[in-house]
């Protein structure tokens, strides 16, 4: 006996042992009054559960079949397919699921094997559990779509032409990154890139639904669905259409300059007229660079006046800086950081002609540094409310854009950079008469991607970036904090490319995301 801080004995409770009725072995009492072994020798709470069972799987698309006609993509011993075995399996209503776990087996084997633990009352009210084994046959069928285009590549249900008309397509390659980082285009069995466009090919009309649904978040777009009768059965009523969904990016792309007409700039509080798109994503923010006010625009609004840029980034001009003053005003909009100076700049063909300008890039501007910016006087403009402007001479002579890093970037000519992107398996399109995709063309504007990449954090935000495994890392390479050189991507925001060899053991897979 133990005494207690009251000074009271407390006798020790004990659970007493009674004897198997069969085998005659001690145990702690139980409804059935028998051990656990006895017990199962005489109640097998799995008898008349599924021990097997057949599952189909797609080889191509790696999803598998739900009956009756859905099917559900998972990656080997993932929760979903756990959960996927699981609801196969009929009659496990019957008892109490406790635990499910993978058994290991090899997967070319065509097997997957489960090991469930269930619960389930027995005789007089007692609870037994239960360890069991379940094997899953894995048989190829093609799905449905995939069927389809095995049989014919070009069979396609609905179709997503992708256009914005502009002259360069920087938009496009943002866009590639942004639908590999969300997988948006995995269900396409067809990618074309065309002029000014892409077009996507998918095996059935909701595929496609989905993917304009994933562009409207990402970008302002309006699109118009189109549908053609392909073939009618009289008898059963049934009709075969083929969809067109004709999607259109906004033409307003970031570094653009924007005369803003009198009706939108009253209604964004009299903002501009003049203003620089800083960025698109599923709203347009504008950003007046001498008041450093701004105003963001989403979809609808923007289509309701349907706008055109006044300037595009291939009039940009090179300007030289001599002197810049102190800020005099700081702003930060959508997590972009903007100072407000005076500089005193000349244009780099014509250095005698001096201008003195404000422009919202007085934090990374400095005396000697090179910039890119608009020169609203001697540009050729196809605007009636610039050219109305600047009749009256109520615009100023520039406005800069950013900084240029030429001269930094010549130094690291050649070498490669220490990051890499995947890219959409698209087919080129040659036809129209020679207006087919222009290869050297889309090299420099792919590498004008890059350094706005590695100039801008904010645009690489939600995308995903690679280690490069040529690169090597040397006392000359510059980051964005030490202030010297060209910016590049921090080692850290980058991801590490997982490969498999042809001979080892996997899944097949060539690559991880993340």
């Amino acid at each position: 006996m133990d005494q207690d801080s009251s000074g009271m004995f407390k006798v020790q409770q004990t659970i007493g042992s009674v004897v198997c009725c069969k085998c005659g072995v001690p145990m702690p009492p139980n409804a059935a009054n028998m051990c656990v072994n006895c017990l199962r020798s005489e109640v097998d709470i799995t008898e008349g559960l599924q021990k097997s069972i057949q599952i189909f799987y797609c080889p191509e698309c790696g999803c598998y079949l739900q009956p009756p006609k859905t099917w559900i993509k998972a990656q080997w011993e993932s929760r979903d397919l756990l959960s996927f075995c699981i609801k196969r399996l009929k009659n496990l209503n019957k008892v109490r699921l406790k635990n499910a776990e993978f058994v290991w087996t090899e997967p070319h084997s065509k097997r997957i094997k489960l090991k469930l633990t269930v619960q389930a009352e027995v005789l007089n009210g007692a609870v037994l559990e239960q360890s069991y084994p379940v094997e899953y046959t894995v048989r190829d069928n093609l799905c449905e779509s995939c069927s389809r285009f095995q049989a014919n590549p070009d069979q396609w249900v609905a179709s997503v032409q992708l256009r914005q008309h502009v002259s360069h397509r920087r938009s496009f390659f943002y866009l590639e990154q942004l639908i590999l980082r969300h997988d948006a285009a995995s269900r396409a069995v067809r990618i074309k890139q065309v002029h000014q466009g892409i077009d996507f090919f998918f095996g059935n009309k909701s595929h496609a639904d989905s993917f304009v649904d994933f562009l409207s978040k990402v970008v302002p777009i309006e699109y118009r669905q189109d549908k053609q009768l392909v073939s009618h059965d009289v008898k059963s009523s049934l009709y075969n259409y083929k969809y067109t969904y004709s999607v259109k990016i906004c033409p307003i792309c970031r570094e653009d300059l924007i005369c803003l007409p009198s009706k939108v700039s009253s209604s964004l509080g009299n903002l501009g007229p003049l203003v620089v798109c800083t960025k698109v994503s599923d709203r347009i923010t504008l950003l007046d660079p001498r008041t450093l006010r701004c105003a963001f625009l989403d979809a609808r609004q923007y289509w309701r006046s349907g706008f055109q840029s006044a300037l595009t980034s291939r009039q940009l001009v090179k300007y030289s800086v001599f002197y810049v003053e102190p800020p005099v005003g700081e702003a930060t909009v959508g997590g972009q950081k903007y100072a407000l100076s005076y500089v005193l700049i000349a244009r780099e063909s014509d250095i005698g002609k001096m201008l003195t300008v404000q422009t919202h890039l007085g934090h990374i501007l400095k005396t000697g540094d090179q910039a890119l910016g608009y020169d609203i006087y001697g540009a050729n403009v196809n605007d009636d409310e610039m050219a109305e402007y600047r009749l009256h001479g109520r615009l100023p002579e520039a406005i800069l854009i950013k900084k240029c890093y030429d001269k930094e970037r010549e130094r690291k000519k050649g070498k490669p950079r220490a990051f890499t992107t995947k890219k959409l398996p698209m087919e080129m399109d040659e036809s129209r008469g020679g207006r087919g995709v222009d290869p050297g063309k889309m090299e420099n504007e792919y590498e004008e991607f890059l350094r706005d990449l590695e100039e801008n954090p904010e645009l690489r935000f939600n995308i995903s970036l690679y280690k490069n495994k040529d690169y090597q890392e040397s006392d000359e390479t510059a980051s964005m904090t030490d202030g010297e050189g060209a910016p590049t991507v921090p080692i850290e925001e980058l991801l590490a490319e997982l490969e498999l060899s042809e001979e080892g053991e996997g899944d097949g897979e060539d690559d991880m995301d993340e």
